[in-house]
């Protein structure tokens, strides 16, 4: 049986890895979709059940799950030095002049790779098996983020061949449609959108949930390789694509400094049309010997140099400067331009974030201004051109009364934006807050859309979420659009929403601060609503993660009359506002009277897994070793004073394999 089971994890995950490369880097569905997940999820049920048979280069490691609370500093094998930059031929032909003078020969050639703006990494392997995934950090010392490395798709866990070791380096990078879906989904949440796909990718990465990373669906272009015996830099893509990393097919190799000038200028436009942004070209000597001949400076290598664009700038009217209106009833100033090719899209708005940045500009209407996209989903304004300014033209003032409700806005201390206060009459608000609720990451009511809210509100049947429970047939029969299908559908979907679980509904709620993440730590620390809304503000920020910004959002949420209104009604309705505490599936008595620490990085459970077993067999985890410890299950990069400490107390130390043979054979 074990024989079998063992086969059938080793054919499932061959299976998915194969599916995993061709969708990731060939654009390729071999299977649909739901035979995908059948088979991973078939997998990650062996996996609990023979965790004796899980390898760490299993695709369910894709999956994330591991908790990192604090991420270890690791050493790099090589430094990951930074390149000298020019922005000139002149430069370029210097830096060639040098390249022939410390080689004293004119034989070489360079290799081209266009320069990625994403985050730099190191991966090393042992035995073919991805071990370490570690940040740039100073260029000698990095964060290990492994597990959160291990949720990239088109990085490869392991490879067809048992090296003892080699390193790959590469740029991980947040594709800007992924960038784009994400801040949508934002925008319609009402929460802030991200400032850039690159400091987004990086954020994500020092993520403490890998399963939030996994999400987020980063992507890693590969582009060198430390292993010795490897006669070229060309050699040493070539090798990486037989292993199946993803090198994008850009790089080029050319003879002379002029065909590195022409490869430059060939990409200068078409760089746009790659998923991630480029800020230059990379130039390399292509012969790994001339490299280790020309040697490196304390901050760079002396063979490779960084040829920057310059950032792509247009010039346009400004046409006017209108303002939108969010959930929460921040005021959001946009820039109306005529319309202008930047970098090969055609632009017409620009984001000017708020009135301090309009004051900072100091914006006429009809001035001539200079807009850049810096990796945001609408490009910025940067600069004015106050020579072509109208004498007669007319300052731009931020507005004192919002646009849609007329209510005079206000401005909280400290803080940039604007606000309407008319949380119960503005529209806009009041139908945000409605597509916030119904949105899939909250209490997925796909029945309905933003048009239907609308139909809804203006018709007088809707003000708040509760009135969604309270539709009736005959009410919606009657409206446009609506026939018995679509009325029955949205009064099914609203009965259904009320198995939805408490950590969504509350996120639904749209509490200032309170995203998805915030709201599943309030959850699991209070359990019920009516806690949650007495918590004072020491109550709250005691909570892991919870500072005092988010703790004044939901004490001022609960303080007003409407929201404990709302609530009322929700609670009326069925809908969840409460956990029942979680009770660990216990599988026997065998640990009982036991007590283990758990330290180190593992390979066959998480932390959150070994802990979970622990407890399922009766046994109890606790944080400090003492002597009357029983089990130390250590890991790897296990803390050196707690391995000292247990050593000297004589406490029994097992590793992931012993701890599996335990339960196992109880």
């Amino acid at each position: 049986m074990s024989d079998k089971v063992e086969q059938r994890i080793k054919e499932l995950s061959d299976l998915l890895h194969h599916y995993n490369h061709e969708y990731y880097q060939n654009h390729n569905s071999v299977v649909p979709d739901i035979t995908f997940d059948k088979l991973l999820s078939e997998l990650i049920s062996l996996e609990e059940q023979h965790p004796q048979f899980k390898h760490p280069d299993s695709p369910t490691q894709r999956v994330g799950g591991t908790i990192t609370k604090e991420f270890p500093t690791v050493s790099h094998k090589t430094p990951m030095l930074s390149l000298s930059n020019t922005y000139s031929w002149e430069d370029l032909d210097d830096f060639d002049k040098r390249i022939q003078k410390g080689l004293e020969t004119t034989d070489y050639e360079y290799i081209c790779e266009l320069k990625y703006d994403g985050v730099a990494l190191s991966l090393s392997y042992e035995n073919g098996i991805l071990n370490v995934a570690a940040t740039r950090g100073d260029g000698k010392q990095g964060d290990d983020i492994t597990h959160n490395v291990k949720t990239i798709q088109s990085i490869p866990l392991s490879i067809p061949e048992d090296i003892p070791f080699f390193e790959a380096r590469g740029e991980a990078f947040l594709p800007r449609k992924e960038f784009e879906r994400i801040n949508q989904e934002k925008e319609k949440a009402g929460e802030e959108k991200l400032a850039n796909p690159r400091n987004t990718a990086s954020g994500t990465l020092k993520m403490q949930d890998s399963s939030v990373v996994a999400q987020r669906k980063l992507d890693c272009y590969i582009y060198s390789l430390n292993l010795g015996g490897i006669a070229t830099h060309e050699d040493a893509l070539e090798q990486l694509k037989k292993w199946k990393f993803n090198v994008p097919d850009s790089y080029q190799k050319c003879k002379t400094i002029e065909e590195v000038k022409k490869y430059i200028q060939d990409w200068d436009t078409k760089r746009h049309s790659l998923p991630l942004d480029t800020d230059g070209v990379v130039i390399k000597i292509n012969n790994i010997s001339q490299q280790e001949q020309l040697g490196y400076t304390s901050k760079s290598p002396r063979w490779a140099i960084a040829y920057k664009y310059a950032s792509e700038s247009a010039a346009t009217e400004l046409l006017e400067v209108s303002y939108q209106v969010g959930r929460t009833g921040s005021i959001t100033p946009v820039a109306q331009l005529a319309p202008v090719q930047l970098a090969g899209t055609t632009v017409q708005r620009a984001s000017l974030h708020n009135a301090n940045e309009i004051d900072r500009l100091d914006l006429h209407v009809g001035d001539t201004v200079f807009v850049e996209k810096g990796g945001e989903i609408i490009p910025k304004i940067t600069g004015v051109d106050h020579s072509a300014r109208n004498e007669q033209a007319q300052k731009i003032d931020f507005i004192t009364h919002c646009p849609e409700c007329g209510t005079a806005l206000v401005r909280k201390e400290g803080e940039a934006n604007h606000y309407c206060p008319n949380t119960l009459g503005c529209k806009p608000q009041i139908l945000g807050r409605m597509e916030h609720y119904i949105h899939r990451k909250a209490m997925n009511i796909d029945s309905l859309g933003p048009e239907t809210l609308e139909q809804l509100f203006d018709n007088g049947l809707i003000k708040n979420p509760a009135d969604l429970y309270r539709l009736q047939f005959d009410q919606l029969i009657n409206l446009e659009r609506f026939g018995e299908t679509s009325a029955n559908n949205l009064i099914q979907g609203m009965k259904n929403s009320t198995q939805i679980a408490f950590p969504k509904v509350l996120f639904a709620l749209g509490i200032r601060y309170v995203g998805a993440t915030v709201a599943e730590k309030l959850v699991e620390h209070f359990k019920t609503i009516e806690k949650l809304s007495e918590a004072t503000l020491e109550e709250l920020v005691a909570v892991h993660e919870i500072g005092e910004r988010i703790a004044e959002s939901v004490i001022d949420y609960f303080s007003k009359a409407e929201n404990k209104e709302l609530i009322a009604h929700l609670k009326e309705q069925g809908v969840q506002l409460a956990i029942e505490e979680s009770e660990n599936k216990q599988v026997s008595n065998s640990l009982t009277g036991k007590t283990f620490v758990i330290s180190g990085v593992f390979t066959l459970y998480s932390r959150t897994e070994l802990q979970n077993l622990i407890k399922n067999h009766g046994g109890k985890v606790v944080s400090s070793i003492s002597a009357k410890l029983d089990f130390l299950v250590a890991g790897d990069k296990m803390g050196p004073s707690k391995l000292e400490k247990a050593t000297k107390l004589g406490v029994k130390m097992i590793n992931e394999q012993e701890f599996a043979e335990m339960i196992q054979t109880i």
